[in-house]
């Protein structure tokens, strides 16, 4: 038998969680090696690039996109458990559930909505309208797709972790976007201040020109307009113009509007700006594959 796309695995996936436990996704590849009958060989087949196995990448998406529509929800890195709009569904006993299945949930629109939005492409379409990318705009897509996944989990490791691994993480990310100096610099310098309101401080530039005061907050709910003026009044009573306030959630429009019309310029920096500057800058992540896409040298053939 073929190995089964991740489509086709969506279905026995939610029915594993069913009985409501915590399950692995490798506990979940394994069972479907067994029940799908693959072969040694097709146990063993890899992806183009080499990296992971082709029923344990499909597992993963599978799930992935059960948990965008909240049929199932991760309860901590490579495990899941079902939901009760999860329970729900299997008692409607379906015959599959895919991408067309998904659709009836607004949280599916809203990601593939964002998919679209990030690559910035209109889709062509074909004489039966139906829209159809070319193979450049499939390994665009296939890339943003990876990179908002990759995105979702990094901001789920950050909140799981403790408040010294943030501060850490925050200093690292600093350095390697091009403050602070040196890292033992950047180390020394944030968390040094007690004063109300900053976390840290951190220097602007190698030389130290200027200084940047630090506000970290590893939070789930919204932060609220009154945070961002108590972080503007710590600032106006050190007399510093410059700060950064990060935090793992996001911020409400009242927060994003006050800092954006005070004297003192206030960067914020929501969980998923803070997730995709990690990506950016190679903190927290490291390259899985390479690809290179090629094309005639038209100059090589030029006689």
């Amino acid at each position: 038998m073929a190995i089964p796309d991740y489509e086709t695995l969506m279905l026995p996936l939610l029915k594993l969680a069913s009985d409501g436990k915590e399950h692995r996704t490798r506990e979940a590849t394994e069972v479907f090696i067994k029940e799908f009958g693959l072969t040694e060989q097709e146990q063993k087949q890899l992806l183009p690039s080499g990296t992971i196995r082709v029923i344990v990448n499909r597992t993963g998406w599978a799930a992935t996109y059960l948990k965008k529509c909240w049929l199932l929800e991760s309860t901590k890195r490579g495990y899941f458990k079902i939901t009760q709009r999860g329970i729900d569904v299997l008692n409607q006993n379906p015959d599959k559930i895919g991408n067309k299945f998904l659709q009836q949930y607004p949280e599916f629109h809203e990601f593939k909505t964002l998919k679209k939005k990030k690559t910035g492409k209109k889709l062509s379409k074909n004489l039966n309208g139906v829209e159809v990318q070319t193979p450049e705009e499939l390994l665009g897509t296939a890339y943003e797709e990876l990179n908002q996944n990759l995105s979702h989990e990094l901001l789920m490791k950050v909140k799981d972790g403790s408040s010294t691994f943030f501060e850490i993480l925050v200093i690292d990310l600093l350095v390697k976007m091009g403050y602070g100096g040196s890292r033992k610099d950047a180390g020394q310098a944030v968390g040094r201040s007690s004063d109300e309101g900053i976390d840290g401080i951190i220097k602007e530039d190698k030389l130290g020109l200027d200084a940047i005061y630090i506000q970290a907050k590893r939070w789930e709910n919204a932060v609220c307009r009154p945070e961002i003026q108590k972080f503007a009044g710590a600032l106006q009573g050190q007399r510093a113009k410059k700060g950064i306030f990060i935090t793992t959630s996001a911020f409400s429009k009242e927060a994003t509007h006050y800092a954006s019309n005070i004297e003192n310029k206030i960067i914020l920096i929501d969980g998923e700006r803070l997730a995709q500057l990690m990506i950016e800058h190679n903190v927290g992540v490291s390259t899985a594959a390479s690809y290179e896409v090629k094309k005639i040298d038209t100059d090589y053939f030029d006689e």
